[in-house]
């Protein structure tokens, strides 16, 4: 082994070990106090419905809860941990925390500072540790999707074409996560092609003919095979070719139908040719309907654009200033020549993707909502780690002429950059009130909630009969209606079933008899014989109180602004609950 080769080698495990233990401190990041943050609205709702299907081993896609990962998934977390707020987004934070991970994948494509620099971007950047500590899907559909282009980035640098089902199977678990995998596959598409245009017109400005260009594209090991024996060597490759991404298909849709295919119709796929197809058939075709009919035909996107693209850039600038300067940093100096004497295709790759996404999601979102973000973020990082390096580079440099000046501006833009996404990260950790809206999205409760909620489960488990009374409400100036439902054993067909949310999970993972009032009801009557707990919308507060005398009261944020929820506890309930469960 050459001197070049060895020292090679030791530079590549060095950057390998860093990615290792960046991948454990951005898992410790996300898997500490997992719990401590109350459910978010949308939480509330995926997480009913994992626990009905846990509960009936009952499920079918339904598009507005988006991909079926979480419920499957989570269905066999629950089966070994209880289902709590911590194992309901233990799978997110697992996934969000191995994103570092994938800039091996990369590695023919970026020096291993670059590297290095990308893994701490995936790893601590506010929005991305925040949303991976949610239990939603946009951080999945990322990740999965990431990880799939590394694998064909690698299967093109190798020319080993089984790398094609890593990426079949890894797009396909994103395409479980949430129907935005299709605009990844744009945007992959539609950067590849702009990548590919680049390369062709300055080659072809250079003197070259389009046949050598389009040759040279070719993997060199695929251009060996290809010498070696002419067309018999030629039809051969071509054969690899075709398995190799046919294999890429089949474990795409091996697994897209895992997760799309009806519960419990999957267990029973191999009972008959026809119930084989039943399934594929259902999980593929009938889950792509369902998407379209939903998601493109369903008038989602039937808003103005304009306050959604503000929204998105308000969220980008608060929750990624760090990565917005280095990402700046990393176009100029790779696009400019001032790294490298060419532009590196997936450095502009991933420019492209980024900047599509940070105007395309606020045109395909369904409404005004900070995760959304994490798209833009997670290409664009990629830029960002090449500025990052290059400040970084510049200052050992300094460092070595011992220019004073230069050593001391990138240890402040690099110290101020630490400071800064860590800051961030403390603040945004469990965040639940409306000082931190930017990052938030409007349907979080505040957490003081979350121990209201605790003591309702202590008093439900030593009550009999009904737990819980949600007093039904028409808020000031509207005629909706909130928290009535008329039969509690399908509350979905109640009129406001999701005015409740996050409440029916914490209800129904603790086991919470529930009932309520129609709005109209007379207080005094509603409240004659009252359960150990009412909820009520603070509105309503004046008018129940009198009624519930030597009961607790507890008022509550039940969204960012503008809504409160008063929880009344019967003291005496509350004081025999503590005593007998310690």
């Amino acid at each position: 082994m050459s001197t070049d080769s060895g020292t090679e080698t030791v530079t590549r495990s060095r950057a390998l070990l860093a990615l290792l233990v960046t991948v454990v401190g951005a898992l410790l990041v996300r898997l500490v106090s997992l719990g401590g943050r109350i459910f978010h609205w949308d939480e509330g709702r995926v997480g009913y419905w994992i626990l009905r299907y846990h509960e009936t081993n009952e499920f079918a896609y339904r598009p507005i809860i988006h991909g079926p990962f979480l419920p499957v998934v989570n269905d066999y977390i629950f089966a070994v941990l209880p289902a709590t707020d911590f194992s309901a987004r233990l799978p997110v934070a697992v996934v969000g925390g191995l994103l570092p991970l994938s800039v091996w994948l990369f590695r023919k494509h970026l020096r291993r500072d670059e590297m290095v620099a990308l893994a701490v971007f995936f790893a601590a950047n506010p929005l991305l540790v925040y949303y991976s500590r949610f239990m939603r899907n946009d951080i999945l559909v990322a990740v999965f999707s990431v990880f799939a282009l590394g694998f064909v980035v690698r299967a093109y640098d190798t020319g080993r074409l089984a790398y094609l089902i890593p990426a079949g199977a890894s797009f396909a678990t994103g395409a479980a996560a949430k129907e935005n995998y299709v605009v990844y596959l744009l945007c992959f598409l539609g950067a590849a092609f702009l990548v590919f245009d680049h390369r062709l017109l300055a080659r072809t400005s250079a003197g070259g003919s389009p046949r050598d260009i389009l040759f040279t594209e070719i993997p060199s090991n695929w251009k060996a095979s290809l010498r070696k024996r002419g067309a018999g060597s030629f039809g051969n490759g071509a054969a690899r070719f075709v398995l190799g991404v046919l294999g890429g298909l089949l474990a795409f849709v091996t697994v897209f139908v895992f997760f799309y295919a009806p519960r419990p119709d999957i267990w029973g796929a191999f009972d008959s040719a026809t119930a084989l197809l039943g399934v594929v058939e259902a999980g593929t075709i009938g889950a792509v309907s369902e998407t379209v009919s939903s998601w493109v035909g369903g008038g989602h996107q039937s808003h103005d654009y304009l306050p959604y693209l503000k929204d998105f850039l308000e969220t980008f600038v608060y929750g990624a200033p760090v990565l917005i300067v280095f990402a700046l940093v990393g176009i100029v100096v790779d696009r400019y020549g001032v790294v490298a004497d060419r532009i590196r295709w997936l450095v502009a790759f991933a420019t492209y993707w980024g900047v599509v996404s940070i105007f395309g999601y606020p045109l395909a979102t369904d409404i005004q909502a900070p995760w959304v973000v994490v798209h833009a973020v997670v290409p664009l990082a990629i830029p960002a780690a090449v500025g990052a390096a290059f400040v970084f580079r510049s200052g050992m440099t300094a460092l070595a002429s011992k220019d004073t000046v230069g050593v001391g501006l990138a240890a402040v833009v690099l110290l101020a950059s630490v400071g800064g996404v860590a800051a961030a990260n403390v603040d945004y950790w469990n965040a639940s009130t409306g000082e931190d809206d930017v990052v938030l999205q409007w349907a979080q409760p505040e957490n003081d909630l979350k121990g209201t909620l605790d003591d309702v489960s202590r008093v439900a488990a030593t009550n009999s009969g009904t737990d819980v009374l949600l007093y039904g409400t028409n808020p000031p100036n509207s005629d909706e209606t909130h928290f009535y439902v008329a039969n509690e054993s399908h509350p979905l067909r109640g009129p406001s079933w999701h005015s409740r949310l996050p409440l029916p999970w914490y209800f129904e993972g603790d086991n919470v008899n529930r009932t309520s009032s129609p709005p109209d009801a007379n207080v005094t009557k509603t409240l004659e014989n009252p359960p150990p707990v009412v909820v009520a919308y603070d509105w309503d507060r004046d008018e129940i109180e009198p009624e519930l005398d030597g009961y607790v009261v507890r008022q509550h944020a039940f969204k960012l602004w503008n809504e409160d929820a008063v929880v009344f506890i019967d003291r005496d309930a509350l004081d025999r609950a503590n005593a007998t469960q310690g």
